[in-house]
């Protein structure tokens, strides 16, 4: 239910009203509609570091970071600077630059896995491709993924799962072809028996996970359930593709497949990689990328990949992540959770964390798995963010999503937020 009219702020409602009228639900990603805790978007106008102006000029703490590609914040002024600079010289050509070679050059730098990488525009167009290029190299179509992990919205990959135990996945949104979902198998995350039975009932063209996923809240792999993935991956002749868009760059130099020390075959890379603007790509070696046209026979193309806007923002982001910021990034990370669970103290809350991600769970039991995240009380997390908001901070709306800590968010900045969540558990719980 959406907050009375009365409740909501006078520019923003005038937005909301005419959005409906000519965007679906109001907006042009659902999450941003604010319906999961049940209030009215918000609109923003100005993002200044780490806070985020509205439409009512009301000033906000922002934990979302445009869901993740912000890592230094709004409107960091190199970034900016190599945008303008390539406008100047033109938004698109539609043919190669040399922008396009020295990204291509950071990301293999940094991910020894990534020989050769093929950008795309978004993340859903990438793990689409690297999908088409696991069938296409191994001659199978099935694929296995996780419960609760999102990987776009290509047919193949929204899907959701059937009855029982590793069963083939039933469509999860109309429009989707039961055809396209049938060659999806998933499982529960984080458990290896559910893998091994899939893994012994079907010969996979891939396994795709995020090695710390994040479209479920934060839940991150058990012990020693990467390198399951890997063993399986190999043993069933399954490509391994980790699905990075989110953790890539932002949880370490390499991303995850660094940070956890387990190499997948392909990665699908976006966020950070565009810093800020629409990009995204996918990697892997160079056997398995020269398969991709014109050097190969795997069709796939994009008029905008490659936009040097695009490769202007990214390339300037991953220049500026050295080893001092990841130390920072994770000082501000393990603050705020520290924070979070303070605040929290003795109520039903679950704070789980890594560098660069947060989320706070209303379970009473740590959440390992999407049936977790399911069971959690949306209620109250909905009332929750609804006092945050009200008190000057933004927090992802949705309890399947994380809060995305930035390098522009300082000590001062998290102080602010602990106290307004506080606030908000206090009231929440009266």
């Amino acid at each position: 239910m959406a907050v009375p009219s009365s409740l909501r702020d006078a520019r923003s409602a005038e937005l909301y009203a005419r959005a409906v009228r000519v965007l679906p639900g109001g907006v042009n990603s659902p999450v941003r509609a604010m319906r999961a805790i049940g209030r009215d978007p918000l609109f923003a106008v100005r993002g200044e570091g780490p806070e985020l102006v509205d439409a009512d000029g009301n000033r906000y703490v922002d934990w979302v970071m445009s869901w993740g590609p912000l890592i230094h914040g709004h409107a960091h002024p190199e970034v900016v600077a190599a945008v303008k600079a390539a406008a100047e010289s033109g938004t698109s050509f539609g043919a190669p630059t040399a922008g396009e070679v020295e990204l291509a050059e950071e990301v293999a730098r940094r991910m020894p896995v990534v020989e050769m990488l093929r950008m795309t525009s978004s993340g859903t167009e990438a793990a689409m491709s690297a999908i088409r290029l696991a069938r296409a190299a191994t001659g199978r179509e099935p694929i296995l993924k996780f419960a609760g992990a999102y990987h776009g919205h290509s047919d193949g990959l929204l899907a959701e799962g059937g009855s029982g135990l590793a069963t083939q996945a039933l469509p999860a949104s109309p429009g989707v072809p039961r055809a396209a979902a049938a060659a999806t198998v998933i499982v529960p995350w984080n458990d290896p028996d559910a893998v091994r039975a899939a893994c012994e009932a079907h010969r996979f063209a891939a396994i795709v996970a995020e090695p710390i996923p994040a479209n479920m809240g934060l839940v991150p792999p058990a012990d020693g359930f990467l390198d399951l993935l890997r063993e399986e991956a190999t043993a069933n002749g399954a490509l391994l593709i980790f699905d990075e868009v989110i953790s890539g760059f932002r949880v370490a130099p390499g991303g995850a497949t660094e940070a956890r020390g387990v190499t997948p075959d392909l990665v699908v890379l976006g966020k950070v990689i565009g810093g800020g603007l629409p990009a995204a790509a996918y990697g892997g070696p160079r056997a398995l990328m020269e398969r991709i046209a014109p050097a190969g026979d795997v069709y796939q193309a994009g008029t905008l990949s490659g936009n040097p806007l695009a490769v202007a923002a990214g390339l300037t982001t991953l220049r500026l992540l050295d080893d001092g910021a990841y130390r920072r990034l994770a000082a501000t990370t393990d603050r705020l959770a520290a924070g979070l669970r303070e605040a929290a103290g003795d109520r039903p809350v679950q704070v789980q964390s890594t560098c660069g991600l947060v989320t706070t769970f209303f379970s009473a039991e740590p959440v390992a798995d999407y049936a977790g995240a399911q069971a959690c009380d949306l209620e109250a997390f909905g009332r929750w963010c609804r006092a945050l908001l009200a008190r000057g901070v933004y927090p992802p709306p949705s309890q399947f999503e994380a809060w995305f800590p930035s390098l522009a968010h300082d000590d001062e900045h998290v102080d602010r937020t602990v106290a307004a969540a506080a606030a908000a558990f206090a009231e929440v719980w009266s």
